[in-house]
C-alpha cells in the first residue's frame, strides 16, 4: 500500500462513499469537506480525488498539497474542478467521462421517442379516460445534432443511428477519429452550429461548460432551428441560454425540450419549465442507474492502480481546453 495518504474531497456533511472498504484496502485515505480537514497531510499527498468537493474546497486544498501529481474528478464535467492555478501546473487531471455515457444516451433516446410518439398526451389522455386516436411521428429517417460530439455524443450517436437516423455532429477540434466515425454523416467545426442546425429535428447538447460554450445555443440557434425541432440537454445547463429556450418553448417556436440540467439546480419553485407543456423535466439524474456511483469509484480505483504502476491514465483533461 502507498503510504502517502489519497485526498477525498465531499460535499458538505455528504458521509457516504461507494465501495469505501475496497478503497481503504488499497489506499490510506482522508475524506473531508472542508480544507482543515486536511491541513495536517495535505504537504505530503500525490492524489486528490475530487468525489464532490466544490470548486473553492479543491482550490484550497491544491494550494497547500505541494507534492501533488494528480486529481481525479468523479464527474465528466469540469466546473467544480478546473481553475487557474491548476490549469498552470503539472499535475495531471482526469475525470469521469465514458462512466456515465450509456445511460445519458438512453436518455437521450428516450426523449426522442417521448416527442415523436406524444407519450405526453398518451398519459393525459388515459388518466382522464379519453379515447382519442392520433398520428405519430416515426424517428427512422429524421436526423439528430450533437453539440459536443464527444464521448456522451458517441453513446447518442450509436442508438439513434440503430433506429435509422442520420446523425450531424458538432465538435470544436475535428480530429480524423471523427473525421471517419460510421454512425456519423457529418461533422461540423463548432463556428458552424448556424449550418448545422436548420438539419435538425432533435438537437442534443452534450457540450462541457467553459468559457467558450457558455451560452453557446441562444437567440440565434433557436432562430434557425426548424419548427418541429426538440432541444434535449444532457451536458450542462448553462450550455444553452435558459431565457432564449424558454421564450423560443413558450412561443412554439420548437416543438420542445428535454432537459436533464439548468442553471440554477435544484430547480426553483414557480420556474415555467414546470409548467410549459412543451418541456420533459428529469431532475438531473439522467445516469443516476443504481449503480452509478458504484461504477464512479471502481473506475478510479481501476486509474489509481495505472497511477502506481506508471502506466497511462485514462481521460488525460487538457486543462487548456478544459475537457
Amino acid at each position: 500500500m502507498n503510504e502517502r495518504p489519497i485526498l477525498v474531497l465531499t460535499a458538505p456533511g455528504e458521509s457516504y462513499l461507494p465501495l469505501e472498504d475496497e478503497l481503504r484496502q488499497v489506499a490510506t485515505i482522508v475524506v473531508g469537506d472542508s480544507a482543515r480537514a486536511f491541513e495536517q497531510v495535505a504537504a505530503e499527498v500525490e492524489v486528490i480525488l475530487n468525489w464532490s468537493g466544490r470548486l473553492s474546497l479543491i482550490r484550497q486544498v491544491f494550494l497547500i498539497s505541494h507534492r501533488l501529481r494528480w486529481i481525479h474528478s468523479r464527474s465528466a464535467g469540469l466546473e467544480r474542478t478546473l481553475f487557474p492555478e491548476l490549469i498552470a501546473s503539472g499535475v495531471t487531471l482526469t475525470n469521469g467521462s465514458g462512466v456515465f455515457s450509456p445511460s445519458l444516451g438512453e436518455f437521450a433516446l428516450a426523449a426522442i421517442l417521448y416527442f415523436a410518439k406524444d407519450f405526453r398526451r398518451m398519459i393525459r389522455n388515459q388518466m382522464t379516460g379519453l379515447w382519442e386516436p392520433f398520428n405519430v411521428t416515426m424517428a427512422s429517417g429524421q436526423t439528430v445534432g450533437i453539440v459536443g460530439y464527444g464521448d456522451i455524443g458517441s453513446a447518442v450517436a450509436a442508438r439513434v443511428r440503430a433506429l435509422g437516423m442520420t446523425v450531424l455532429g458538432l465538435k470544436r477540434h475535428i480530429s480524423l477519429q471523427y473525421k471517419h466515425d460510421p454512425v456519423v454523416d457529418q461533422i461540423y467545426g463548432s463556428n458552424q452550429r448556424l449550418e448545422m442546425l436548420p438539419r435538425c429535428d432533435y438537437v442534443v447538447v452534450a457540450a462541457p461548460l467553459n468559457e467558450e460554450t457558455r451560452g453557446l445555443i441562444g437567440e440565434a440557434e433557436f432562430a434557425v432551428m426548424k419548427k418541429n425541432a426538440v432541444l434535449i440537454n444532457i451536458g450542462r445547463g448553462p450550455v444553452v441560454s435558459e431565457g432564449a429556450m424558454i421564450k423560443a418553448l413558450s412561443e412554439k417556436r420548437i416543438k420542445g425540450a428535454a432537459l436533464d440540467v439548468f442553471d440554477e439546480e435544484p430547480l426553483p419553485n414557480g420556474h415555467p419549465f414546470y409548467t410549459l407543456e412543451n418541456v420533459l423535466l428529469s431532475p438531473h439524474c439522467a445516469d443516476h442507474t443504481p449503480d452509478w456511483l458504484d461504477n464512479a469509484m471502481r473506475f478510479f480505483l481501476a486509474q489509481l492502480e495505472r497511477f502506481r504502476r506508471g502506466e497511462t491514465l485514462l481521460n488525460i483533461v487538457d486543462k487548456q481546453l478544459g475537457y
